[in-house]
């Protein structure tokens, strides 16, 4: 069995998650990132059958497969579940979630998690364009996710300060809008310039979040 298109595909992740955990000025326990982790990266195959189902209805109805529609509902599942996947293991532990950056942390985790079954998965189909894919994957659908939940987990953060928990559904509609329209450019414009670009912009707004978070 050829190991390397599994080894090649957790790189993007596991690098991301390197970066985020070497932010945070508290360490969350190992074993709690772990967790959760998993629990994103488990949630993928949910999120596929989910995906399908919605796909089989939205042909039955006429919904354009590469709508904007289409997207924005896509889009709107992996959001939900990826929040889904870090609030059922942080609600066994919710003494961990002690400082306002903490809610960004372990949903960002959850995505990495989530990312990573995508990468090996992407990366198993590439064939030739293995290392090619990988760096896509990186600066695009990896990067994508943390900076989506990253969104998310920020409207979360906020939410437990305030007790306002309308900001979730604030936090999710963001992180999904943001979702869908990195989805539609990748689809308008070849090669993925404006994308990743578009990305790196929206990056620098996140991770200012994620200091304001840091400092509080």
């Amino acid at each position: 069995m050829n190991y390397l298109p599994l080894v090649i595909g957790l790189i993007p992740g596991f690098a991301w998650l390197i970066f985020y955990l070497e932010e945070d000025p508290h360490p969350e326990p190992k074993k709690l990132i772990f967790e959760t982790f998993l629990a994103g990266g488990l949630i993928t195959f949910l999120v596929l059958g989910v995906q399908t189902a919605f796909n089989n209805w939205a042909n039955s109805e006429g919904i354009a497969q590469y709508s904007f529609l289409s997207f924005l509902f896509l889009a709107a599942i992996e959001e939900f579940f990826k929040f889904g996947a870090a609030r059922l293991v942080i609600d066994d532990h919710k003494n961990e979630l002690d400082e306002p950056v903490d809610a960004m942390i372990y949903l960002i985790v959850a995505a990495l998690g989530f990312a990573t079954i995508e990468n090996i998965g992407a990366i198993y189909h590439a064939k030739d364009l293995i290392f090619e894919t990988a760096t896509l994957r990186f600066i695009g659908a990896t990067l994508l996710h943390t900076l989506s939940s990253g969104l998310f987990g920020y409207y979360w953060a906020k939410s437990l300060i305030k007790g306002k928990y309308h900001l979730l559904l604030t936090g999710f509609a963001l992180a999904t809008l943001l979702h869908t329209l990195f989805n539609f450019l990748i689809l308008r414009f070849e090669p993925a310039a404006i994308p990743t670009a578009f990305l790196m912009v929206f990056a620098v707004f996140v991770l200012y979040d994620f200091e304001k978070l840091k400092r509080l």
